[in-house]
């Protein structure tokens, strides 16, 4: 896919927000991680379920010094309405992070966010269910890309916070299996020898018996 993607620097934009003018640059403190995510339009029926569930779960991203930071290319002001509907749609929910405006559409077009089939009805291309996970150097971590019939999943999206947390404590050696979930055993990277690991993992690690007798899956508590 061309444009942005992971190992790329994140753009350095400054927009106009729900909460004053921000350089995304500037947003991601030292250490932080920052989830920045696209939407259609406001005032949309998916959109608002998302934006009220990543609402819903922002206290567990802070609690892994995550940041959230929205964008979708209607005003700041439309943008304001918007959030009295969100928090609404679920009661007790506040929306605390900021929402970007992107009017024009240019700040989409940077940030890879251009759904390629979803138009207005001026024929102008909207926004795609986009989520960028930036690191603390301002590289992209992780992408997800969704179609606006497609609403995402927050449990994913967190689930995916953790790997990619639990890969960066450990450097790199350990990467999480599929459906991996926290608490449960990471595999060790090919790169680290069986000597390595029992320096690195001294609980110790085990190794799945397959038939090539590769000795490559091994599992490890992290």
């Amino acid at each position: 896919m061309p444009g942005l993607t992971i190992g790329d620097t994140i753009p350095n934009l400054e927009l106009d927000s729900t909460q004053g003018r921000i350089r995304i640059h500037d947003f991601i403190g030292p250490g932080d991680y920052v989830i920045i995510f696209s939407h259609p339009a406001d005032f949309t029926p998916v959109c608002t379920t998302e934006m009220a569930a990543m609402a819903g779960y922002a206290k567990e991203f802070e609690k892994r010094g995550v940041k959230l930071l929205g964008i979708s290319c209607d005003g700041v002001d439309s943008h304001k309405e918007w959030i009295k509907d969100i928090e609404a749609y679920k009661p007790g929910t506040k929306l605390t992070f900021p929402i970007m405006a992107d009017p024009d559409r240019k700040a989409i077009k940077e940030l890879n966010m251009v759904d390629p089939d979803e138009k207005d009805a001026q024929g102008v291309n909207l926004p795609s269910r986009t989520l960028h996970i930036v690191g603390p150097d301002k590289k992209v971590k992780l992408s997800f890309l969704y179609p606006a019939c497609t609403g995402r999943n927050m449990d994913e999206v967190l689930r995916a916070v953790d790997s990619l947390l639990t890969a960066a404590k450990h450097e790199g050696k350990v990467n999480t299996p599929a459906n991996w979930k926290p608490g449960e055993s990471a595999v060790i990277g090919p790169s680290v020898s069986d000597e390595e690991a029992r320096k690195l993992f001294p609980d110790g690690f085990e190794t799945a018996d397959l038939p090539s007798k590769k000795g490559y899956l091994r599992f490890t508590k992290v």
